[in-house]
């Protein structure tokens, strides 16, 4: 009798060993059928742009979103809103320059998703560190994830401070008596992912 107990004991903690063993997926993201959209504003008006992702996964624990990584190829970025050839090429040349993103001595832009909480419906809070120009600093942001078995699809906003990452020019908080001529601080991406099949 007690050597049956003593079995039962046994397969009882290797089950909840099981059950509490965490198993988690990396879901690749597709990224050719990905888009990130920066956007960059001033007095008077903005400029946006698109730059490519080089590779990207959502981690997944027991179909629970718990994480993920993603790499942009800043020598990518684009105007989109600039028609003039010469006009677009000269801020295309400016934001791979020193001033703002260093490109050739930083050519990517790392964001790690460390923790994720559920909120209502498809909606998710996530936490992480965005690195920029070898400087990483934590950043927060809400984002909708639609997964299954099958893969995922998300959108998400994240707003940054460029200064925190040393990309000061024309910050009108950093450089004194610019008036029109600064550039706000905020950066905006929109994000929208889909994975792979």
């Amino acid at each position: 009798m007690l050597k049956k107990t003593f079995s039962l004991i046994i397969a009882a903690l290797f089950l909840c060993q099981i059950s509490f063993t965490i198993h988690t997926n990396d879901i690749k993201a597709n990224k050719n059928n990905s888009t990130i959209i920066w956007t960059g504003s001033k007095p008077t008006g903005s400029h946006t742009g698109n730059v490519s992702l080089k590779s990207g996964h959502l981690t997944f624990d027991h179909g629970r979103l718990v994480g993920g990584n993603f790499v942009i190829d800043m020598s990518s970025i684009t105007c989109t809103d600039i028609e003039s050839e010469k006009k677009n090429k000269y801020l295309v040349d400016h934001l791979k320059a020193e001033d703002f993103f260093a490109v050739d001595e930083f050519p990517e832009v790392v964001l790690s998703i460390t923790s994720v909480e559920k909120l209502e419906g498809m909606q998710h809070q996530m936490y992480g560190n965005m690195t920029i120009k070898g400087i990483t600093n934590p950043i927060s942001f809400l984002a909708e994830v639609n997964s299954s078995r099958r893969g995922f699809n998300a959108i998400a906003k994240i707003i940054i401070d460029r200064t925190k990452w040393g990309v000061e020019y024309k910050s009108g908080n950093i450089f004194k008596d610019l008036g029109d001529k600064i550039i706000y601080d905020d950066i905006e991406f929109d994000i929208f992912l889909v994975s792979q099949k």
